[in-house]
């Protein structure tokens, strides 16, 4: 059996040895197995190891008796190289003795020949050895797949967390007209705060796809409460004030990062710095950051957009609005963050601008 059926491509083999004649030899010897290897010659040790770290070599064959770097010095620092602990190194010595053999297999020496070299012992060595990279590679190709795969996979999930954010979304929208235009400028709002508070990038993605759904326990609300063109009484507050439960009960108890955060986005968007906000009266900070993030985002864009019982806001009226809720209504780190970044607004605005 030819050696060349072991590997998948062609395979680099470098050689280091400082007497010419040796390498000479081995370059013959490797000449005559079948097709497919790249040899790399190298009387120096130090400039084999520095190619080794740059371009990782299939195989190492390296003698021990060298000037400057021997032969197990060498091998410790190839095996020291990040990436190269798995390449086979095949160490080639005159010596005999087992404390040198011993001090090579420490050092990360895979196998060994002793000179003067065997054509056929060669041979052998030389096709385990193959086969051992071969493996390797084989196995490294299978894992890459295998990540790729995984990655897909991953893509594939989140694309449909996406679409099932986007429908229950549309739910709400057909409850609520209002909200078609609102949950996307908010959620940009919201994504714009969390980058400026410096919220890791994951978390950052996460709230532009979550914010969408704070609303979403809206489908539980009667349409005379929800479409009520007037001001809501008392006890039709008290019910509308149901749905931040209502769409965390929607959305809790998935396995989904991001239904987990719209989950409590939809129950903390209502409560308030103050403590006064509703369902549960939570104060500060026991207010999740998301929520608090959201509450800005919400209310600035209710403010300053037209709604049956009211019209949109001036943006100075609305500004100065948000300046003296901070710390009642809102965190004051968000309404500075978001105040802050005023021509990022405005361009939220101007690119999800409403029909109508």
């Amino acid at each position: 059996m030819g050696i060349r059926n072991f590997w998948v491509s062609t395979m680099q083999i470098v050689i280091v040895d400082d007497v010419e004649a040796n390498l000479l030899l081995l370059q013959h010897f490797i000449g005559q197995l079948d097709g497919g290897i790249k040899v790399r010659a190298f009387a120096d040790s130090r400039q084999a190891l520095a190619h080794c770290q740059q371009e990782e070599p299939d195989l190492l064959i390296a003698d021990y008796m060298m000037p400057e770097l021997d032969g197990i010095e060498l091998v410790r620092q190839l095996r020291a190289t990040p990436g190269r602990a798995d390449v086979p190194v095949l160490m080639v010595t005159a010596n005999d003795e087992l404390e040198v053999r011993h001090r090579a297999l420490d050092a990360g020496a895979n196998d060994f020949l002793t000179k003067p070299l065997d054509k056929v012992e060669f041979r052998a060595r030389m096709r385990n050895m193959l086969a051992l990279r071969a493996s390797q590679r084989k196995l490294q190709d299978r894992a890459s797949w295998l990540a790729e795969e995984v990655l897909k996979a991953t893509d594939e999930i989140r694309r449909r967390e996406r679409e099932t954010i986007l429908r229950l979304s549309r739910a709400a929208e057909f409850r609520d007209p209002e909200t078609g235009d609102h949950i996307q400028r908010m959620a940009h709002y919201s994504w714009m705060i969390a980058v400026r508070m410096g919220l890791p990038p994951e978390q950052q993605q996460l709230i532009l796809e979550a914010a969408p759904m704070h609303d979403v326990g809206k489908v539980g609300i009667p349409d005379h409460i929800l479409l009520k063109p007037g001001k809501l009484d008392e006890a039709e507050f008290g019910i509308m004030k149901q749905h931040p439960v209502i769409g965390h009960q929607i959305l809790s108890d998935s396995g989904s990062p991001l239904l987990q955060m719209a989950a409590v986005i939809s129950l903390s968007h209502h409560e308030k710095f103050d403590g006064s906000g509703y369902p549960l009266g939570l104060r500060g900070e026991t207010i999740p950051l998301v929520g608090r993030i959201v509450a800005v985002a919400d209310v600035f864009d209710a403010l300053t957009s037209a709604r049956p019982y009211k019209p949109a806001w001036e943006l100075d009226r609305a500004k100065s609005f948000m300046r003296e809720q901070r710390g009642k209504h809102f965190d004051p780190a968000c309404v500075d963050v978001f105040l802050g970044a005023w021509d990022e607004v405005l361009t939220v605005r101007e690119r999800f601008k409403a029909d109508h």
